[in-house]
């Protein structure tokens, strides 16, 4: 065996060629540009001519040297073998059912390799013969964590569009979700839907943007470019959801026309108006309002509306006191809320796990433990079985801490210190602050207050949380630093994660004592009048006489 250097078109096709089917024009194509860019990196195999022939024949590489020819190579390097009686068959057929694709995985961290010894995307992409935005998405697939990517080596991948959601999570995400969700020895398959989901940011797109760069460096915003988009889209998009928002609203708020209103949109998101307001579907005149607002993809929406002529009284115009000015537009302009609604579902989730780590630590006196635990089936996320068998929350769940009290006889027996650590189970598995269908309410708040919670909420001078809050909120956080508010919003924000990055701050918005005027209207909403009496003792005379009769009764339980 020896290597030589021929003229590529000196060599003769092996009739007894393995494979026969003609390649795709697209494979050639491929493999034509590589030729050009770096050559023939695989020499092919060549064996003497039988028969005693001057010439060689192809054993392996009839493709290459086709394409060398085409590409004009004068000479191609060649591995010389002994000629075999069968005519080199056995050699082609092993050759091209030895030969295994490259995987997926191993691409990507070919590319990486290639551009660690200086290969630039452009030259990359004219060797491979492909589009510079395809090497774009192999080098950011070829940043998924290592430990997936060793996975997905493995055969086990993920569809494309949870690859994408996959590869643009930040490592240190990508990071923590793989702790959760890594295969065991007992199931080596991934759950890539489930690694997809948690990884899963919603996006603001630049395209919807009414902003502009100055508001955009103000909110501290950078777009990333989409390579997943469409070619002729402009897919740049930022994951900083609150930041956009409010650069939306804060562009709104400057805009207004003269007659102009800043709205919100309702749950199933139609547009607000002020009362009474009648939307005007046509051109609007030049006494018509506008009511701008977002709607649920932060796109900046305008809509038309008029007001109802003002009643004029008795000899005197409605325009004066009392009366409704040509100026009034039916509505003030709302600003931005201090706390954003992921702001307040932030402080939610920070209640409730300063609230669990304080009823499982704190120094609770056990009149005050029993107190609590009534007070947590008054919470709104506790629902009680009917008399007729309704529906039910929790039961399952909450049954565990109760089977600790009972003996294996089916007795309840127990000492304080079991009762002392039912209860507190009990009441870690049913208080939350949550902003869901969990919520607890205000008697959350309230055993928060009580037993002292403040003081297990985290350090919220971080990035993530006061980026929910606004310009106004921000700089008043500021009072009791040393920080001085700064120009654009996300360099205060900046000074203050710097400032409080050895120390703790809590939002004031984020403690636990509720307003005294929502507990005292809690506490009125909610208190038992003779009346509930009256009607509990009648509904529990109804319930005698049907049974009297053989009828099911039926218990109406409140759920709150």
């Amino acid at each position: 065996m020896e290597m030589i250097k021929v003229d590529p078109r000196a060599l003769k096709d092996n009739p007894d060629r393995t494979r026969q089917t003609k390649s795709t024009p697209q494979a050639d194509a491929l493999l034509l540009a590589t030729i050009k860019a770096v050559g023939v990196v695989q020499p092919p195999i060549i064996a003497p001519e039988s028969g005693g022939g001057n010439g060689y024949i192809i054993d392996a590489g009839h493709r290459r040297v086709k394409q060398a020819i085409a590409a004009g190579l004068k000479e191609i390097d060649v591995i010389v073998v002994e000629a075999a009686n069968d005519n080199g068959a056995m050699r082609s057929m092993v050759e091209n059912l030895a030969r295994e694709a490259l995987n997926p995985v191993d691409q990507w961290r070919a590319i990486e390799r290639l551009v660690a010894l200086g290969w630039t995307e452009e030259a990359i992409a004219v060797a491979l013969a492909l589009p510079v935005r395809q090497i774009k998405k192999l080098r950011l697939l070829a940043n998924v964590l290592p430990a997936m990517l060793d996975q997905m080596a493995k055969g086990d991948m993920p569809n494309e569009q949870q690859l994408r959601t996959i590869a643009a999570a930040a490592l240190d995400e990508q990071k923590e979700v793989w702790k959760k969700h890594k295969p065991s020895k007992g199931d080596p398959q991934v759950s890539w839907y489930s690694v997809a989901q948690a990884l899963q940011k919603r996006r603001m797109y630049a395209r919807d943007a009414s902003f502009g760069d100055d508001l955009r460096e103000a909110y501290g915003i950078e777009w990333v470019e989409d390579l997943f988009a469409p070619a002729d889209q402009d897919g740049r998009y930022t994951t900083n959801v609150e930041a956009f928002l409010g650069a939306q609203q804060e562009w709104m708020t400057s805009n207004l026309p003269k007659k102009g209103v800043v709205t919100e949109v309702n749950s199933w998101g139609q547009v607000e108006l002020p009362k009474k307001a009648e939307r005007v579907h046509g051109k609007p005149a030049k006494s018509d309002c506008t009511a701008m607002y977002l709607d649920r993809d932060g796109r900046v929406q305008a809509v038309h509306y008029r007001m109802p002529d003002a009643k004029k009284s008795k000899g005197k115009a409605a325009s004066g006191a009392g009366g409704v000015d040509d100026g009034d537009v039916g509505s003030v302009s709302k600003p931005r809320p201090d706390v954003t609604r992921k702001g307040i579902e932030m402080i939610g989730d920070y209640r409730t796990d300063a609230l669990r780590e304080a009823l499982g630590r704190a120094p609770i006196e056990d009149d005050t433990l029993m107190a609590l635990l009534i007070l947590a089936f008054t919470g709104q996320n506790v629902s009680v079985t009917t008399g007729s068998g309704g529906s039910y929350y929790g039961h399952n769940k909450l049954a565990k801490h109760v089977v600790t009290l009972f003996d294996s006889e089916g007795q309840l027996n127990f000492d304080m210190d079991t009762l002392r650590i039912a209860a507190r189970s009990m009441l870690i598995d049913v208080f939350s602050c949550r902003e869901n269908a969990t919520k607890s309410g205000i008697v959350a708040r309230v055993a928060g207050e009580t037993i002292g919670a403040n003081s297990f909420l985290p350090n919220m001078g971080t990035e993530d949380f006061l980026s929910c809050l606004s310009r106004p909120a921000l700089e008043a956080s500021c009072k009791s630093t040393s920080v001085l508010p700064r120009q654009r919003v996300r360099d205060t924000r900046a000074a203050l994660v710097e400032h409080y990055k050895e120390g703790h701050f809590v939002h004031s918005a984020a403690l636990f004592a509720p307003e005294a005027a929502e507990l005292s209207k809690w506490l009125t909403s909610n208190a038992v009048s003779e009346t509930d009496d009256e009607e509990a003792d009648e509904a529990d005379a109804t319930v005698v006489e049907d049974a009297d009769d053989e009828q099911p009764g039926e218990f109406l339980d409140a759920a709150e």
